[in-house]
């Protein structure tokens, strides 16, 4: 069994703040001690760029891992390494919509980050998968590649269905691509919330209803925060830009319910 949780975060709509999720709860997770791997799998890199690391000139990014040439050297690259020495990157970016291609062509295409995370496996307890907005081809990959699944959703009239649909995505393709064990609904979090729009609040009523009848966790909602957007502007995580701000402690349960999972992964 795997020593390292693998997360994945997945979403089928852009704008819902997955890789400001991602970023932060590496962040959380790194000023707790453990150390996490973020792969950036989104062309559109915006992991990267939240992660500061635009212009650090570094050779390799997640293409050259879905490469068939690739021998096991990960090109990650140190995030904050001024402020904390936990947390590496596996930079995004254009050379992936080429992966596309590739890995739709591939008979095992599927399985191909699976396979590197076997083969070359990373040291860290947590890998994070920053998925595009998208459910196909790359997301399939993270899908069959984690032990773990966060789904953010945002709160808009649609966000029941949505969540359903990403369910009924995950259930499909784990039968279809024979995962064994699959991997884990870690919950269903909302995200950009805005406590006073009336909108905001009645799905966020109506959305723990939906995730118990389909017996998935459901975590308090990620608020829009003005200093979230402006900490990713600035290419670090809401812990180092104003880390006395409330909206901080929206990432606190899903970093607890992500170091529950890891110490039952390690039989802890």
């Amino acid at each position: 069994m795997s020593a390292n949780l693998i997360l994945s975060i997945e979403t089928n709509a852009g704008g819902v703040a997955k890789s400001t999720v991602s970023y932060n709860l590496a962040y959380e997770l790194g000023v707790r001690g453990y150390s996490v791997a973020l792969l950036d799998i989104d062309p559109n890199e915006s992991l990267t760029l939240f992660c500061g690391l635009a212009s650090v000139e570094a050779s390799g990014t997640m293409a050259d891992v879905y490469d068939a040439n690739f021998n096991g050297h990960w090109p990650l690259v140190s995030a904050w390494q001024n402020k904390i020495d936990k947390i590496q990157v596996c930079k995004g970016g254009r050379k992936l919509h080429e992966t596309i291609q590739k890995v739709s062509k591939d008979l095992r295409g599927a399985y191909l980050l699976a396979d590197r995370l076997s083969d070359y496996p990373l040291p860290h307890d947590f890998v994070i998968i920053d998925c595009p907005a998208t459910l196909e081809p790359l997301p399939l990959t993270a899908l069959a590649a984690s032990s773990h699944v966060l789904i953010p959703i945002q709160p808009e009239y649609k966000a029941s269905q949505s969540a359903a649909a990403m369910i009924e995505w995950y259930y499909y393709n784990c039968k279809r691509l024979r995962l064994k064990p699959a991997p884990k609904i870690l919950g269903i979090v909302p995200t950009r919330w805005r406590s006073d729009w009336v909108a905001h609040r009645s799905i966020v009523e109506e959305l723990p209803i939906v995730c118990k009848n389909l017996g998935i966790k459901y975590f308090h909602p990620i608020r829009e925060s003005a200093d979230i957007l402006n900490a990713s502007g600035r290419g670090v995580p809401l812990g180092i830009y104003r880390p006395g701000r409330e909206a901080r402690a929206d990432f606190i349960p899903i970093v607890e319910a992500l170091i529950q999972e890891l110490k039952i992964i390690r039989g802890q």
